[in-house]
């Protein structure tokens, strides 16, 4: 008689040794993982606007928001920077508080400060894009190579769109609005050069989110 071998049940097969991994589960923990860094970002980003300071005839206050979606982007990458930010900005016109001043709501939209904040989730994603690509440079040189990728997307997203829509709010000619501009790029080199460095201490403490920016 000749013996014809069961098929393995599915439990058999899933645990046993030496079979392929069952991709749904990791899929799932990937994806919980990217949702809580989203969500975790949009926080630290609220948390850092909450610290604001107006100073006379300035039409924007001073914030940390600028170090928090540049910080934001660094670590978490292009995508989750990007989605962070764009998370902040969708709690804070829903009408939560968490705009510079305490502010929040679809008044903002009417502000001279609107295209700061247009910028972010763009710089952001910038940001991520270049941090990422000083991946497996020497531990000496990717400080300053950080610091760069968030001062161009400092300088080529954040200062000319928040420029030129401040700009045209206030009724400003390109000379007026670029000079008022000026006036945040001293701290905006401080927030860049103090972000480089806190993204570059959580690279070496957790070296998979540089890898999967």
């Amino acid at each position: 008689m000749s013996f014809v071998p069961e098929p393995e049940s599915a439990a058999a097969s899933i645990g046993a040794p030496g079979a392929a991994p069952v991709p749904a589960p990791a899929a799932r923990t990937s994806v919980a993982t990217d949702l809580a860094l989203v969500a975790t970002g949009a926080a630290f980003v609220a948390v850092c606007a909450l610290g604001s300071i107006t100073v006379p005839n300035m039409a924007v206050p001073i914030t940390l928001q600028t170090f928090g979606v540049m910080l934001v982007g660094a670590v978490l990458g292009a995508r989750r920077g990007a989605l962070a930010v764009l998370l902040y900005l969708a709690v804070g016109l829903a009408g939560l508080p968490v705009f510079a001043q305490g502010t929040g709501g679809l008044g903002v939209l009417g502000k001279p400060s609107l295209g700061y904040l247009l910028a972010f989730p763009i710089a952001a994603a910038l940001a991520g894009f270049l941090v990422h690509r000083t991946h497996g440079l020497r531990p000496g040189v990717r400080p300053f190579a950080v610091f760069g990728s968030l001062m161009a997307a400092s300088l080529l997203v954040i200062h000319p769109l928040g420029i030129s829509v401040m700009g045209a709010r206030l009724g400003m000619s390109a000379g007026e609005a670029v000079a008022a501009g000026a006036v945040f790029l001293p701290g905006d080199l401080i927030k860049n050069a103090l972000a480089a460095v806190v993204a570059t201490a959580v690279f070496r403490a957790f070296p998979d989110l540089a890898r999967r920016g």
